[in-house]
């Protein structure tokens, strides 16, 4: 039975009636991995939906969730669309003044949050609301109510409100409004992109046409469902009928994925930095004759373009060599698949890495998009074996791109976002008069096919993790202390923020004065540990006010002075960043050393509510 796909919640049916799988989606509670039939899904929405209703909430509501991902997630995802509300999904990782922001902005009605902790972290900007909004957990919270009471709510209201979701289900047009996705703007704020069920499914549609694998396949999500990245492969696991697991957190992914034999999966460069940094280190154990072997394996892996349709039969021998000795073992700790499907986007991943995971059969395709664009405007496509290294691969079908005259990218089609929410100026701005959305990055055609980016129009740029940073904010702040004259933060596809500081010599000689420290110059200065310890301490007072991928990591000082006259200040008293980054070079290569990770968990217990009957579409009974 052919489910027309044209809005989000159409998935519901079109699971039931093509994929009804006894796994659809699947999460971790207590250790244990609990899965979710699709036909659960298409309950526990629909019932969630009539909750909403029974709420109060009106159309057009906005619904803030702030969560780790799990199946209920989807639950309340496909709920609130069928409730025709907004769906307001946001980090939980946030400052308190972006979610203040977030929340006085979108005008929120409640706000779901999955856990305790998660429900501290976002109390402080409740506190400085007038009309906070109301305050929902997952989890078990003293004094909160519970969404199971919402499901409780719509199972005992479905048939006061049933009729009205199948009449929105039929209603509601492709062009409405159903989620708000809140992204890092150059003045600060968070920017609310409007998107509607169009912009999505136009999206996920084509290009889940791109992709080498059916119905059989599992995936491991960990990438956070509130990205509209990992959010749109969401969508577009579920419309191929592949089975979703959410990895129990960051710290888990290869166990993860070798427990459920996951063989495909979203990941932004830095979680591949982290697997590529562990299985180089592996070698440094090894001795003799395997750590021979193990590192030509590495060097011989890292200059393999997979993409080439045929190899010599020297090439070929050595490639299987290595797969047997090398490579196999690599796989098996991920489960043992022959082959694995990454798709990576967010920042540029380097081609070696590339090269090397291809080589062991884990095939990453790169991608380019924005959340305005809902996201994507180009991918690799290995369906039709259209693959460049190093590229973000052909246009997208149903999407136009083109170039302005001083080489911006342009996309126009059914992936342009409606608009930025309450901000008509700006929009105007992005979106010109013919309907170009202007991406603010700059790029060529490499074989007149193949997307390359090359460049940003905009200082904004993305660490590896795939998180924004808007670095003239930071520096703008960390300026106002009497111990920095100038800044300049960097960490551009990099795994943190960090910042090359030129400090305020005249105070800093005044503190070091104070302190009996002894030197002959400037150069001696920044070199001694007292004072590099004190402007570390200055700048972590500053962190506090950031959100946590926005803090700054790691400081270098340098001992000149940034003027107009050495050149690294415009006639404005700007920093010019592209001189600085050629300047320093070989000290922005020292800062990033050191690895990080984050851990993250979710417990519920949807699980514990019996669901009575419900009608499924494609069933007579």
């Amino acid at each position: 039975m052919e489910i027309e796909i044209r809005r989000t919640f159409d998935l519901l049916d079109h699971l039931v009636v093509n994929h009804p799988k006894d796994d659809i989606l699947a999460g971790k509670v207590n250790g244990e991995w609990v899965r979710y039939s699709s036909h659960d899904y298409y309950k526990f929405a629909h019932f969630l939906a009539y909750g909403f209703l029974e709420m109060g909430l009106q159309p057009g509501d906005r619904v803030v969730t702030i969560s780790h991902n799990c199946p209920e997630w989807n639950f309340v995802d496909m709920a609130l669309a069928m409730a025709r509300l907004v769906h307001v999904p946001v980090y939980p990782t946030l400052s308190t003044e972006n979610y203040l922001h977030i929340f006085r902005h979108s005008e929120a009605k409640a706000v779901l949050v999955s856990s305790k902790k998660l429900l501290g972290h976002i109390k402080a900007s409740l506190e400085k609301m007038d009309n906070a909004p109301k305050v929902f957990t997952m989890n078990q919270v003293e004094g909160v109510t519970r969404i199971l009471e919402i499901l409780k709510l719509g199972i005992a209201n479905r048939d006061k409100h049933m009729a009205t979701i199948e009449q929105n289900k039929r209603d509601i047009s492709p062009d409405e409004w159903f989620t708000l996705i809140y992204t890092s703007g150059t003045t600060g704020a968070p920017k609310g992109v409007m998107l509607s069920h169009r912009n999505m499914c136009s999206n996920f549609i084509a290009h889940s046409k791109v992709n080498i694998v059916d119905s059989s396949a599992r995936a491991i999500s960990f990438l956070p469902l509130n990205h509209v990245y990992e959010r749109s492969l969401n969508y577009h696991y579920q419309l191929l009928g592949v089975s979703i697991y959410y990895a129990e957190n960051m710290g888990t992914i290869v166990r993860d994925i070798h427990d459920v034999q996951a063989n495909i999966f979203c990941a932004v460069p830095r979680v591949l930095e982290m697997i590529y940094d562990k299985l180089y280190a592996a070698g440094k154990d090894l001795q003799g004759l395997k750590k021979k072997v193990y590192d030509k394996a590495i060097s011989f892996g890292e200059k393999y373009d997979f993409t080439k349709p045929h190899y010599s039969p020297w090439t070929r021998f050595v490639h299987n060599f290595y797969d047997k000795n090398v490579y196999c073992k690599w796989r098996e700790k991920f489960g043992g698949a022959p082959e694995f499907t990454i798709i990576t986007g967010s920042s540029a991943i380097q081609l070696r890495m590339l090269k090397l995971f291809g080589a062991a059969n884990f095939r990453i395709y790169e991608g380019y998009g924005l959340s305005e664009t809902s996201p994507v405007i180009a991918v690799n496509n290995p369906h039709d074996h259209l693959v460049r290294l190093g590229t973000v691969g052909p246009i997208l079908e149903g999407v136009e791109m083109k170039f302005a005259d001083d080489g911006e990218i342009l996309t126009r089609g059914p992936h342009v976002m409606l608009g930025y929410y309450k901000d008509p100026e700006y929009t105007a701005q992005v979106i010109d008069e013919d309907g170009w959305f202007h991406t603010g990055d700059v790029g060529k055609l490499v074989a007149d096919r193949y997307l390359k980016i090359t460049d940003r129009k905009k200082d904004i740029f993305k660490l590896s993790a795939g998180k924004y940073v808007a670095p003239q904010i930071i520096e703008n702040k960390l300026r106002e202390s009497d111990y920095i004259d100038q800044v300049m933060v960097v960490g551009e596809n990099e795994k943190c923020a960090a910042a090359i500081i030129s400090p305020n010599f005249n105070t800093l000689h005044y503190w070091a004065l104070k302190h009996n420290l002894h030197y002959r110059s400037n150069i001696e200065l920044i070199q001694l540990p007292e004072v590099n310890k004190k402007m570390k301490e200055v700048v972590e007072e500053y962190n506090q006010e950031f959100a946590p991928h926005e803090q700054i990591k790691s400081i270098k000082l340098v001992s000149e002075e940034w003027t107009v006259e050495s050149g690294m200040l415009s006639p404005t008293l700007k920093i010019k960043r592209n001189v600085l980054l050629e300047k320093y070079k070989s000290v922005i290569a020292s800062i990033y050393n050191r690895e990080e990770e984050t851990k993250g968990g979710l417990f519920s217990a949807f699980r514990s509510i019996e669901l009575p009957s419900i009608k499924f579409p494609g069933r007579k009974d």
